[in-house]
């Protein structure tokens, strides 16, 4: 691997190919950046249900997410959007994602142009976003509404965070595409940067990502998956 190998780069920018009109998918990983069914849906069925959100935000003041892979800002673009119909004043949202290859504003701006339940997110996500994303993206889209997206491995961004995750959206490529996303290794830094009683959820069931979350400390639950997929995981720090 050399200096100028694109994996090495923070914020380094990935191509993308474009399939059935706005649909990303990333060469890279042989693999769609959401689910082909209804991505925005799929947010709430596996992330925001799987971690008990919104009830849990009854019961909280601040509220920390982690997410593994931004890609889009989907499932940011729907969290902050149910955030904004159930948080109460005082609440505060940080909402911090690990990403190594970020998007382009355009790009962004396209792939979220699908769900019109989004547009006021989008925009302002589109808007806020710089044109050369790199380091640390910190926005402030709101008084209660923060977004951070760590640029570069997320081995070393989760590393480098504080322990005070509430929850985890576990959301990069398929674990048979980039099993480095799903190393027992990261499991154990996201299991170790957790809350006690913080969870996580994942579209993923594979063997291997259940067996690393558990031997990383999660107690992990199997659930029926989105748009007919079998299963999902979803699991809490005891």
């Amino acid at each position: 691997m050399t200096d100028t190998d694109p994996e090495k780069i923070s914020g380094a920018h990935q191509p993308l190919e474009w399939r059935d009109g706005d649909m990303p998918y990333s060469p890279a990983f042989g693999d769609h950046f959401y689910c082909q069914t209804d991505g925005r849906l799929e947010c709430g069925h596996v992330f925001l249900a799987g971690n008990g959100l919104p009830q849990r935000w009854q019961n909280h003041g601040d509220f920390l997410i982690g997410e593994l892979g931004f890609g889009t800002g989907l499932n940011f673009a729907e969290t902050w959007r149910q955030w904004k119909l159930n948080r109460r004043t005082g609440q505060k949202l940080h909402f911090m994602s690990f990403e190594l290859y970020p998007m382009q504003r355009e790009e962004i701006d396209r792939a979220l142009s699908h769900w019109t339940e989004i547009d006021a997110e989008r925009q302002a996500l589109a808007v806020a976003w710089p044109e050369t994303p790199q380091g640390t993206v910190s926005l402030r889209l709101d008084d209660q509404t923060s977004l951070s997206v760590v640029c570069g491995r997320a081995l070393e961004g989760v590393a480098a965070a504080e322990a005070r995750f509430d929850a985890w959206y576990l959301d990069g490529f398929a674990p048979s595409r980039n099993a480095d996303m799903w190393s027992a290794e990261l499991m154990r830094l996201v299991c170790d940067k957790t809350k006690p009683n913080g969870t996580f959820a994942t579209y993923a069931a594979a063997g291997f990502v259940r067996r690393n979350l558990i031997a990383a400390g999660f107690v992990v639950e199997r659930r029926s998956g989105f748009a007919g997929k079998r299963e999902m995981l979803c699991g809490i720090k005891s």
